[in-house]
């Protein structure tokens, strides 16, 4: 394959809906798309979604980043030579990783249409198998957008919920109770770095009255021995998610007496292909994980999540995204991945090489 033309610009589509979790608050997309192009006249589409306060990225961080990269990646013809690019670049994209996952998504797509491969198969990935099961994530804007909210999942039919947290506790605390009124369902929560110590964190989550069998982020970044503590004395499990940002991190986590269960964001791991060893890395340590989702991602992030959620059942305890355009006033996408009844997502709606999936930007 010739690249002849390769090209990063911002994304933003305003929501339907305000989403608010404790870090941030968001009404539009705040993403960046990549756009290949071949000799042969093929098109190759690529999503990031820069996070300051997950990986200190910005739109025009990202923006900066692919003008210093842009002379190099643009030779690449081939898998072989992008994972050689990868494997020689780890530190830059470690400082840079949603704006790569955009970049390194392009360039998969576009030689995926080339070598009429999906993107599976290129990558020698297991076939997407037909149904993939989503949570239902609730914000925490105010308690009238939580029932509204709540009321639409419900009537999905969705028994899998992530609840964000703010810390103001009449809201929260009201929050959870309409969700104490259901019954046969599964709820974590999501404090995103809420408390500066354990036991702050504990007292709050205990006077919730609810059994979360998960907890993610309620501490400071990076914040381990306190977690530690947190999952011992409330007996539920860590999800890591702005304190798990690359593999290396697996191997101090594994010195801990508790399971962590991992949060993976493919733009905040840097891309598929990173984030395909951490999923094997993952395994090979006995350690779970959830496919994460950034707010206001595309059906092309979507897609690309739906390859790395496909490897290995047993490890995944839950996927988020597919929001779609239920979130979006309008997707990148002809064919918008969004879930449907019970939180599903079928194979049937990829068709085609690469990322099977018809972009109109």
């Amino acid at each position: 394959m010739k690249m002849i033309g390769i090209e990063l610009k911002a994304l933003e589509i305003p929501f339907r809906v305000t989403f608010k979790h404790a870090a941030a608050e968001r009404s539009a997309t705040e993403a960046v798309v990549t756009i290949a192009k071949s000799e042969r006249g093929l098109m190759g589409y690529g999503e990031g979604c820069p996070r300051s306060y997950v990986t200190q990225e910005s739109v025009d961080s990202a923006k900066s980043f692919f003008e210093e990269i842009k002379s190099t990646i643009i030779q690449i013809e081939n898998l072989a030579s992008l994972k050689i690019w990868v494997m020689s670049h780890q530190q830059m994209i470690n400082d840079n990783p949603a704006a790569w996952c955009s970049i390194e998504t392009a360039i998969l797509d576009l030689l995926g249409k080339e070598e009429n491969k999906t993107i599976d198969a290129l990558l020698e990935l297991p076939d997407l198998q037909n149904e993939f099961l989503y949570t239902a994530v609730l914000g925490v804007t105010n308690h009238k957008a939580f029932l509204y909210q709540l009321k639409q999942y419900t009537q999905l039919g969705f028994n899998d919920f992530k609840v964000k947290l703010c810390g103001a506790y009449d809201l929260d605390k009201k929050n959870i109770d309409e969700l104490a009124k259901l019954s046969n369902i599964k709820v974590r929560v999501d404090a995103n770095n809420l408390w500066q110590n354990a036991n702050e964190a504990v007292g709050y989550i205990q006077s919730l009255g609810y059994p979360f069998w998960a907890i993610e982020e309620p501490l400071s970044v990076g914040d381990y021995d306190g977690l530690e503590n947190i999952a011992n004395w409330l007996n539920a499990h860590i999800i890591l998610d702005e304190s798990f940002l690359k593999i290396e991190q697996i191997e101090t986590l594994c010195t801990y007496s508790i399971p962590w269960i991992l949060n993976i964001r493919i733009s905040k791991m840097g891309g598929i292909i990173r984030s395909l060893e951490i999923v094997r890395e993952a395994k090979s340590r006995n350690l779970k994980y959830v496919i994460g989702a950034q707010v206001g991602e595309t059906s092309i992030l979507t897609r690309l999540a739906l390859s790395l959620a496909n490897m290995d059942q047993t490890s995944l305890l839950a996927q988020e995204g597919a929001f779609g355009t239920y979130l979006l006033e309008r997707d990148v996408t002809e064919k918008p991945i969004v879930f449907g009844k019970k939180g599903k997502v079928t194979a049937e709606l990829i068709e085609g090489d690469g990322l099977g999936v018809n972009c109109i930007l």
